[in-house]
C-alpha cells in the first residue's frame, strides 16, 4: 500500500500524523511511503528524517493526495484538503464530525472510507487513539487556564497554589475521565483546590480510593455542578460522549452566577464544547471575553506540544496503520471490530451513529459496510 502524509494546515497545529518511526515500520512492512516536504518540522522532524527512514518527500499536499491509498493526518482535513480526496481513498485521522456537517457532507460526497481516531475502541471499553491527546490537553488545561487567570488576560488574577496568607484557586474539573484526571492532578500539583465532578459512582469511587486527598470528588447533578461552579476561580470542561456533541453543562445565564474573571476551559471544544457560550478558538487568539467571564477554547491544544503530541500519538496509532496497509481497510476491520468501530464515513454513507443523530443524517451500520 502506498501511505501519504500531508503537512498539517489548521492554524497553530505543528503535529504531524507520521512520525520517522512510523515511516520506517511502514517501509520495513513493504508499503511506500510519501510525506510532504516540511511536514514534521514542527514536531522536530526534519525532512532528512524521513528519507533516512526510506520515505519519499514530495513538494505539496496535492502529490501526497494523487498518489497515496491511505491518507495518514492527526486534524481534520480542511476545506481545501477534503477537495483533494479520492474515491475509495482510505483516510486515518481525527474527525470529530458530530459539530461539523460540513465536513461530513464533503467526505461523504469523496467516496473515501474515513477512520477516526476518536471512535476506534479497546477491550477495556477506553478510546486508545483519543487517550494520548487527552492525557495532553488534561494535563495541558490547569496550565493554559492558569494564564488565563491572569489579569492583564482578562481573568481574577488568582495564582494557582496562592501564597502564605492568601488560599490558593479553587478549581471545578466537570468530568471525570482520562482528561479531568489529568487535568486534576496537574491542578492539584500547582497547589489549587480542586474538585472532580462525575456521574459515574464507579468512576467516583476509583478517583477516590487512587488519589485519595489529592483531590476531592462530587457527583455531577445539575445542581451540584453549578452551585461548585459558582465557588471557582477555573472550570475545566471534560467530558466526552463519544463520537457525539458534548454536552452543554453551563448555560449562557448561568456565567451571571460565576465569579467575574473567571476562566472556562472547554477541552471538549472539538466535538462543540461543553459550555453554551464555547467557540473553538486557536493558538493564536485563544481566549476571548463573554459576560465577564474569560473562556480557552483552543480546538487542537496538544498542538502546542507538538514534539510530545505527535510521538505519543504515533506509539498509539501505528499498530492501527499498518494493520490497515498489511491487510487492507476491510479485512483489518474485520479482523479487529475495534478499528471497525472508527468508520464513520465509507462510500458516501455515514456509518456512525452518534454523528447521525447529531446532524439528522441516515446511518448504515459499520458491518454493513464492510460487507457492502
Amino acid at each position: 500500500m502506498h501511505i501519504g502524509c500531508p503537512k498539517e494546515i489548521k492554524p497553530q497545529e505543528y503535529r504531524v500524523g507520521l512520525t520517522p518511526n512510523a515511516a520506517q515500520e511502514a517501509v520495513n512492512h513493504g508499503h511506500k511511503v510519501t510525506v510532504e516536504t516540511s511536514a514534521g518540522i514542527g514536531a522536530g522532524f526534519p525532512d532528512e528524517d524521513y528519507i533516512a527512514a526510506g520515505a519519499n518527500v514530495v513538494g505539496t499536499a496535492a502529490e501526497v493526495f494523487e498518489i497515496a491509498d491511505m491518507i495518514v493526518k492527526v486534524k481534520e482535513p480542511q476545506p481545501v484538503e477534503r477537495k483533494m480526496l479520492l474515491d475509495g481513498q482510505i483516510l486515518f485521522t481525527y474527525l470529530h464530525l458530530a459539530p461539523d456537517p460540513e465536513q461530513t457532507k464533503d467526505l461523504m460526497e469523496s467516496g473515501a472510507t474515513c477512520i477516526a481516531y476518536e471512535t476506534v475502541t479497546d477491550d477495556r471499553g477506553g478510546l486508545p487513539l483519543l487517550a494520548p491527546m487527552s492525557e495532553v490537553a488534561g494535563r495541558l488545561a490547569p496550565q493554559v487556564g492558569a494564564w488565563t487567570l491572569q489579569k492583564a488576560n482578562g481573568g481574577r488574577g488568582v495564582l494557582m497554589g496562592g501564597v502564605p496568607g492568601v488560599g490558593p484557586a479553587r478549581v471545578v474539573v466537570i468530568g471525570g475521565g482520562v482528561v479531568g484526571t489529568h487535568a486534576a492532578r496537574i491542578a492539584a500539583g500547582m497547589g489549587a483546590d480542586v474538585t472532580v465532578l462525575d456521574r459515574s459512582l464507579p468512576r467516583l469511587r476509583y478517583l477516590d480510593d487512587v488519589f485519595g486527598n489529592v483531590f476531592k470528588s462530587s457527583y455531577a447533578s445539575a445542581g451540584n455542578t453549578i452551585e461548585l461552579a459558582q465557588q471557582a476561580d477555573m472550570i475545566i470542561g471534560a467530558v466526552l460522549i463519544p463520537g457525539a456533541a458534548a454536552p452543554k453543562l453551563i448555560s449562557r445565564a448561568q456565567l451571571s452566577e460565576l465569579k467575574p474573571g473567571a476562566a472556562l476551559v472547554d477541552v471538549a471544544i472539538d466535538q462543540g464544547g461543553c459550555f453554551e457560550t464555547s467557540k473553538a478558538t486557536t493558538h493564536q487568539d485563544p481566549i476571548y471575553d463573554v459576560d465577564g467571564i474569560m473562556h480557552y477554547c483552543v480546538a487542537n491544544m496538544p498542538g502546542a506540544v507538538a514534539r510530545t503530541s505527535t510521538i505519543a500519538l504515533g506509539n498509539a496509532t501505528m499498530p492501527f496503520m499498518l494493520s490497515l496497509a498489511d491487510k487492507g481497510w476491510r479485512q483489518a476491520c474485520e479482523d479487529d471490530h475495534h478499528l471497525l468501530n472508527g468508520l464513520n464515513v465509507h462510500a458516501g454513507q455515514l456509518t456512525y451513529y452518534a454523528v447521525g443523530k447529531a446532524l439528522g443524517i441516515d446511518v448504515i451500520s459499520p458491518a454493513l459496510a464492510l460487507k457492502a
